[in-house]
């Protein structure tokens, strides 16, 4: 029913939206200190499965510890559309992994015109394809866009919020990616570039 509250199971009791909107973000405030943990003893992060679903146990897994930072193994629909077998995971994931790799390769050197252009559309196809893989039961959208921030300050580029969880925000971003499975990424191009250039006049005022 419009307005009815909805309610998840969680480790700590079955508790309403607004409860588990608290959890959600300690669980974003615990995935980005592993982040930041790491970063201060590696320079550079790779991503990959390992990683990939230690950072969504980490972050969710006191919440949910019977999914949490596992493969689901169901079969989900998000958005109006039916995500891949869950069979699939793995290799789609290692494979995600694998072509990222290779585009960070191809970038532009820093300094030359397209350099913030070309990773904000490199952003935006990571995302939209992490959350189409849909690895994990839920919080594949946060998921991905903490494994932006990896690849943000791997490339030297400070971390960036996009705001997506609640309300026209949350509206905004499902629109993008909606729009990115037709082939259209400018939406979602846009929202990653006003967070990064955000994120860029915050720290050129420190």
């Amino acid at each position: 029913m419009k307005g009815a509250t909805s309610y998840k199971d969680t480790k700590l009791g079955i508790l309403p939206r607004q409860k588990v909107v608290r959890l959600e973000i300690e669980g974003i405030k615990r995935g980005l200190e592993l982040i930041h943990s790491i970063a201060s003893i590696k320079r550079n992060i790779r991503i990959d499965s390992v990683l990939i679903c230690k950072l969504h146990k980490v972050s969710f897994g006191w919440i949910f510890p019977d999914w949490a930072g596992k493969y689901r193994k169901i079969q989900v629909t998000f958005s109006g559309k039916e995500a891949p077998e869950y069979y699939k995971i793995p290799e789609l994931l290692t494979n995600l992994c694998r072509d990222l790799d290779e585009r960070l390769k191809h970038l532009p050197q820093p300094g030359e015109t397209n350099y913030i252009s070309e990773i904000v559309r490199l952003l935006s196809w990571f995302q939209h394809a992490f959350v189409f893989i849909h690895p994990f039961n839920d919080y594949n959208g946060r998921t991905a866009r903490m494994l932006t921030i990896i690849i943000l300050l791997n490339l030297n580029l400070p971390a960036i919020e996009i705001k997506a969880d609640v309300g026209k925000d949350r509206m905004k971003y499902i629109n993008a990616m909606r729009e990115a499975d037709n082939g259209n990424y400018s939406r979602l191009e846009n929202l990653i570039s006003d967070a990064l250039i955000e994120s860029l006049k915050k720290l050129n005022r420190v």
